[in-house]
């Protein structure tokens, strides 16, 4: 018995000092990591900081940030829920039975009952569930998004970041590695501040002249009922995109909520037939090939019969007897019958090697996703017949993008040479240091230059005495050439009797080309005929771009200047405590107010502030939203 106690005890003995030991290795580890320095994982704790996208003159188009989501537990906030509702209703900007249905209605016992919201509803929502004592029961977990100022102001080219802090479409999408670096190539051992720092992206896009030009599309898209547009101009010289229309657009800051047809960037990704448009580039290969002179004429009876070998037979009809035309008249007046004679004297393969390199079925290379080739049909394509090299000469049986076109043209007004086209000015580091600068790419060589101003004259002559009558300008030299063409109907298979695409090419000064302009209206209502509906728009949209510019007018009228100017000092607005009443402040006065970098100011329109929000008199607070609109 006296043995059994002995061993009890030192078991008991035993199994103490083993709890001493495993006592003093918590108190020493824990002593240890008490003053060891917390090491967080490093994927966590770098912070990527987007960067921005501005137009050519800085101004912002995109900018980064923070955005709350609201979330409540059911189960936690049932005895609560209606006082709740009644505290967050105006904040949230939602109704009482909302945010009520929101909670009862909940999957799970956790629910985000509004996403995103700004800064400063996120602030008045914290103030008004402190001063209800209501704070506990609700969460707000920040998320980095965008805020776009310019709102749908060539919504298609900056496009749309995600929640997850990816761009879906546009500068957004297709410069995501540039506007923020992917954490995972990141060193570590390296990491600074720094690091995570996104580069800013400068279109080439001018944010006033792209404002000025999407008023005049809308306004013609309101005067043909069409379903869509399309608007570009670009330097002829540099390639680069002055503005980018396509219509409609999506507001940005509501772009989840968008239609598809808004999201849908129409100048990369539509495919269409351009119709006689195209007959500048047909007949530029005409007369490069040696095939057709300037100076030879072709009867145009109002229809041209093709004959194959194999005595098969192919009819191009014209819209119209034009007689005995050269090629210059052909072009005056579209003529279909003269083209199609025309396109009998080349080769189909040469003919058909002439417009790939002007860049039609290759993709222009342009700076934005899911561009389309468009097509070229080749001699061996099933559906290659005897009718179609004649009917490509006239714009059908091809399909186009409108950036080809402009790329295209661009060969003429380079006296022969294509432009590489380009959206993107320069991209800058956190610092403001230049990583890239745009420098113009010329291609290789289409056509001669004697052969690129003969067509730059001959659009010329359409101008001032063609179809193209409607877009002339009468101080400034301006070539053109409209084109009309019937839409596919994808039920029949055939071309549609009440669908079209009126579209016009521009390029001015006709003697040192510095701007091509191209319009494409589509599916238009009443009338169709692009020399009346889309030539007069031209001729608007160029008016604004000279004036713009500042370009040299013929009959511009000259001042005797003493040289001295006197120049009032005015103080740029600022923007303190509470928020100024802005009403009659002019748009130079306050572009400083873009540079804030505690709130988002948007400034719509040009002129002079007529109305503003929020009011006069609100307080300051970081993060908020400030909108001026302009007349």
């Amino acid at each position: 018995m006296e043995i059994n106690q002995n061993y009890s005890k030192i078991r008991l003995w035993v199994v103490f000092v083993l709890f001493g030991i495993l006592a003093l290795y918590i108190l020493i580890s824990y002593g240890k990591l008490s003053f060891t320095p917390v090491t967080e994982n490093e994927e966590q704790s770098i912070k990527i900081e987007r960067g921005s996208i501005l137009d050519s003159s800085g101004k912002p188009l995109a900018v980064s940030a923070s955005f709350y989501h609201v979330g409540v537990k059911p189960s936690v906030v049932e005895k609560y829920k209606s006082d709740l509702a009644k505290v967050l209703a105006s904040p949230l900007k939602m109704t009482e039975e909302e945010i009520l249905s929101t909670i009862d209605n909940a999957p799970a016992d956790f629910v985000y009952l509004k996403k995103r919201i700004t800064e400063t509803e996120y602030e008045n929502a914290k103030y008004l569930l402190r001063q209800n004592n209501l704070s506990s029961f609700v969460s707000f977990d920040e998320v980095i998004g965008r805020v776009y100022p310019e709102n749908a102001l060539a919504s298609q080219v900056v496009g749309f970041m995600g929640d997850a802090g990816t761009g879906l479409s546009g500068i957004e999408y297709s410069m995501q590695s540039v506007l923020a670096p992917n954490i995972q190539s990141i060193d570590t051992a390296y990491y600074s501040p720094t690091s995570g720092k996104g580069k800013n992206v400068y279109l080439t896009i001018n944010a006033d002249l792209q404002y000025k030009l999407e008023k005049i599309a809308n306004q013609a898209m309101e005067n043909t009922g069409a379903e869509s547009l399309m608007l570009i101009a670009a330097e002829a010289k540099t390639g680069e995109i002055l503005s980018y229309i396509s219509l409609p657009s999506a507001n940005l800051n509501n772009y989840p909520s968008s239609s598809q047809a808004e999201k849908t960037d129409r100048p990369a990704v539509l495919a269409y037939e351009p119709g006689s448009v195209f007959k500048i580039f047909s007949v530029a290969s005409f007369i490069e090939s040696g095939k057709i002179s300037k100076n030879d004429k072709f009867l145009c009876d109002g229809k041209c019969e093709i004959v194959g070998s194999a005595g098969e037979k192919a009819v191009i009809t014209c819209l119209d007897h034009h007689g005995w035309v050269t090629a210059r008249e052909a072009l005056q007046y579209s003529c279909n019958d003269a083209l199609a004679q025309m396109s009998q004297k080349i080769g189909s393969e040469d003919f058909l090697r002439y417009i790939r390199s002007f860049g039609f079925g290759s993709r222009t290379e342009i700076e934005l996703p899911g561009e389309t080739r468009g097509s070229v049909k080749t001699t061996s394509d099933k559906l290659w017949s005897i009718r179609s090299k004649p009917t490509i000469s006239i714009g059908q049986e091809i399909s186009v993008s409108a950036l080809q076109m402009v790329q295209a043209t661009s060969a003429l007004a380079n006296g022969g040479v294509p432009i590489s086209l380009s959206l993107i000015s320069k991209i800058t580091n956190y610092d403001g240091t230049v990583e890239y600068q745009h420098e113009p790419t010329y291609k290789t060589p289409v056509v001669s230059k004697s052969t690129a101003d003969y067509l730059l004259s001959c659009m010329e002559t359409t101008a001032r005495a063609g179809t193209g009558s409607r877009a002339n300008i009468s101080d400034v030299s301006i070539g053109v050439k409209t084109g009309t063409a019937q839409m596919l109907d994808p039920e029949t298979g055939g071309y549609s009797e009440t669908d079209f695409v009126s579209n016009c090419v521009a390029v001015f000064p006709v003697e040192d080309p510095e701007i091509i302009l191209y319009i494409v209206i589509t599916k238009a209502k009443g009338e169709t005929y692009a020399g009346r509906i889309v030539a007069p728009v031209i001729g608007d949209a160029a008016d604004v771009i000279i004036d713009h510019l500042g370009m040299a007018r013929k009959n511009a009228t000259s001042l005797v200047h003493s040289g001295q100017i006197t120049v009032y000092a005015e103080n740029p607005s600022t923007i303190e405590d509470v928020i100024p009443d802005f009403t009659g402040t002019p748009k130079r006065l306050l572009m400083n107010l873009l540079n804030r970098k505690d709130m988002e100011v948007s400034i719509n329109g040009d002129g002079y502030v007529v109305s503003q929000y929020p009011e006069p008199g609100t307080p300051v607070t970081k993060g908020m939203i400030v909108e001026l609109y302009l007349e």
